[in-house]
């Protein structure tokens, strides 16, 4: 299901054939230096699977991000379960898409459907410290950094930002 479109993106829901896909981005050390590292094939497929009953449960999760010239998948964008009391932004892009404002363009197709779609109040990000890219991102779409703030799932301190609805 589509759920955005930008000039140069679609953004739709995550199906169980993209793991090849999510490996290049998840299971990539460089990618996922600040969110905890690379995964293996099991640990993404079960990620996977969590986030396919997260839409079906809640109507969110996060969202492939599909090239529109290429129809290829480039990251993915979209939301993870409240930590604390709001839904997450979350991203991540491959490698070799970095530095083209995909991020932002996807994001803030995300921040328009959740408040035109989603029954949320705020949205809440994270970064860690040292990853400036990805603040630099959450600035642009409109997020407020509110200071540090543990993450569940990091389980460390983390850059907390909100961005109100």
């Amino acid at each position: 299901m589509i759920i955005a479109e930008t000039k140069r993106l679609i953004l739709r829901t995550l199906e169980l054939e993209d793991i090849g896909s999510i490996m290049s981005i998840w299971g990539d050390e460089e990618v996922m230096k600040y969110s905890g590292g690379a995964g293996t094939r099991e640990r993404e497929l079960g990620a996977l699977r969590f986030y396919l009953k997260l839409q079906e449960e809640k109507g969110y999760s996060p969202y492939a991000v599909i090239m529109k010239e290429t129809h290829e998948m480039v990251g993915v964008c979209g939301f993870n379960p409240p930590d604390g009391e709001y839904i997450e932004l979350m991203y991540h892009f491959a490698k070799k898409y970095w530095g083209n404002g995909l991020a932002s363009e996807s994001s803030s197709a995300c921040i328009e459907y959740s408040r035109n779609s989603l029954k949320a109040e705020k949205l809440a990000a994270y970064t860690d410290p040292e990853n400036i890219a990805s603040q630099n991102v959450l600035l642009k779409s409109g997020f407020v950094c509110m200071g540090s703030k543990h993450h569940g799932g990091s389980g460390k301190e983390e850059l907390y930002f909100e961005m109100p609805l």
